[in-house]
């Protein structure tokens, strides 16, 4: 049977979403929103003693504020709930029971000292670890003699012999398994808690999941999934395995080396559009350089230009799109997004001219609290290099000016007349006359910021400078 297209998140709430699961959710919306498929949220929490609901919460919190919008699943509804797997214990017990009736699945009762004896033997004669199969051939009254002694046990999957698992992946080719070399893996583990290879796999056959992204460190878990499915008669759904995220020196990618949770990312002022940007060509390749909205992201995406290699992340590209976000973003929404950063000194009158005055000079909130200072301020800070070029200006050059600004307030006007009358030009022009109004010898375009420092503050700033005997 085929099924429509649906994509799948399916994250742990252990902790705070990073770039490398945020940009598999990413990759996956993008890919449903191409194909005008599904893009289902399920939540894997059957660690119940890190799993959190705030987590679960900050999760959706995260997904929404990224506008990745998902059709079906947590807090969507749907037609294969429920969506977390700790509410699905009887789906799972009831398809693990058909497991046991077909003989895929046996008790193990191996100890787990005689595990890590059998895996260092292994290891000491070059062998890779798996299960030696000690438990796979107990009769059945053994089983239950082991039982009534209260022994404690596993479940184990009863993989294929000398078979191979052959599967195309959707990134990487022709993907080829020897059965013999996985060995039997556990499904249920003696606290009567299920793996991660089971419930994953049946929930995405029995959710219609059919196209699965994810990191390539799952690779190996594919043929695993894919032989549970075949045993039960069930769909498999297509897998791709997307490329590690990397830090500067080829690590993968951790808090320590500059990972960044999206609630950080949404707390210092990022855009959502420009996460999503920088996200999309980390592992994924456009041909367009400029800003791109979602649906333009999703049109573009191909699974094609999924890249093999490991991505690197570069915190200066996701500043990049950062700044190509901010010229993109109206004035309006650009003055909420200042908010609380600058309502000290801004007035809520100025405030969409004040964002207008000093996008080309931010990228977050806070770094627009200097030019608020430097504009609204009564008592002007001065930076070392603005004090530098004033002592080095004549006095007159400053009462000139004072004398030359009109209630205009047109910068170019205001500069022509002083020109005019003190014959200085270029640097020795438009520095002293920044450095006096603003504090700073750089900065957003002084035809903008005059108007907003108004007449009295400008003038008075200007003769702070003029010493007594050079005042008419």
């Amino acid at each position: 049977m085929t099924f429509p297209l649906k994509s799948r998140f399916a994250p742990s709430p252990t902790g705070l979403i990073h770039f490398g699961n945020v940009r598999t959710a990413l990759f996956n919306a993008l890919l449903a929103r191409k194909q005008n498929g599904t893009f289902l949220l399920r939540i894997e929490d059957t660690d119940a003693a890190r799993s959190r609901e705030e987590y679960i919460t900050a999760l959706q919190e995260d997904l929404e504020w990224l506008e990745l919008g998902w059709q079906e699943g947590e807090g969507a509804g749907g037609a294969f709930g429920p969506y977390r797997q700790s509410e699905r214990d009887p789906i799972y017990e009831k398809h693990l029971a058909m497991l046991e009736e077909a003989g895929r699945v046996y008790p193990c009762f191996c100890t787990a000292l005689e595990l890590e004896v059998s895996r260092k033997t292994q290891a000491a004669s070059g062998k890779p670890p798996r299960y030696s199969g000690k438990c796979a051939h107990l009769k059945a009254d053994e089983i239950e003699s082991k039982k009534n002694e209260g022994l404690p046990y596993t479940l184990r999957f009863r993989m294929p012999k000398r078979e191979s698992i052959i599967f195309e992946d959707l990134v990487r080719g022709n993907q080829h398994f020897p059965s013999d070399e996985i060995g039997d893996f556990i499904v249920r583990r003696s606290d009567g808690t299920f793996a991660f290879f089971y419930v994953n796999a049946l929930d995405d056959a029995l959710m219609q999941v059919t196209h699965v992204l994810r990191g390539e460190d799952h690779l190996t878990n594919t043929p695993r999934q894919i032989a549970i499915l075949n045993a039960l008669s069930m769909p498999i759904p297509q897998y791709g395995h997307i490329s590690l995220i990397v830090d500067g020196n080829g690590a993968p990618l951790s808090k320590r080396s500059g990972s960044l949770s999206v609630q950080e990312l949404r707390e210092m002022g990022y855009f959502p559009i420009a996460v999503n940007n920088y996200l999309a060509r980390l592992g994924h390749h456009y041909l367009e350089n400029h800003l791109l909205e979602f649906d333009e992201l999703a049109r573009d995406f191909t699974i094609d230009n999924l890249g093999k290699a490991p991505a690197r992340y570069d915190r200066t590209q996701l500043d990049h799109w950062q700044s190509q976000a901010l010229q993109k973003t109206d004035s309006n929404a650009l003055a909420a997004w200042l908010g609380q950063s600058v309502s000290k000194w801004v007035p809520d009158a100025d405030l969409e001219r004040f964002a207008d005055a000093v996008r080309d000079n931010i990228l977050f909130p806070h770094d627009a609290e200097i030019w608020a200072e430097a504009i609204y301020s009564d008592s002007l800070p001065m930076s070392p290099d603005a004090l530098k070029v004033i002592e080095e200006t004549p006095s007159s050059f400053f009462r000139e000016a004072a004398s030359s600004l009109t209630s205009g307030l047109d910068f170019k006007e205001f500069t022509q007349r002083v020109k005019e009358k003190t014959g200085a030009q270029g640097k020795k022009l438009f520095l002293p006359l920044r450095s006096a109004l603003t504090g700073q010898t750089h900065g957003p375009e002084m035809p903008r910021v005059l108007p907003l420092i108004g007449f009295d503050r400008a003038k008075h700033r200007l003769m702070q400078h003029v010493l007594s005997e050079d005042i008419c």
